[in-house]
């Protein structure tokens, strides 16, 4: 986030900030290093992601392109705003 890294006492909320992104663009990192950037369509308290127009990248390379593409919550490392 821009402002800094959030600490659990500051009151930030991480749902908040990506509630406030749908429909923009973004960057979903995985645990295994996959890159999927696209643009939010919904996100939820899992941290279940859907991107539409998603392209995947490996070791920064483009691999494929989806239409639609769902990220199952419990594989996101981060979530950034492009």
């Amino acid at each position: 986030m821009e402002n800094g890294p959030a600490t659990q006492g500051d009151g930030k909320d991480p749902s908040s900030f990506l509630g406030q992104i749908i429909g923009n663009p973004v960057t979903v990192k995985l645990n295994s290093g996959v890159v999927y950037k696209g643009e939010l369509q919904s996100v939820d308290g899992y941290m279940n992601i859907a991107l539409e127009k998603a392209e995947e990248y490996i070791d920064g390379a483009k691999r494929r392109t989806y239409g639609d593409a769902f990220v199952r919550g419990n594989n996101v490392m981060y979530v950034s705003a492009d």
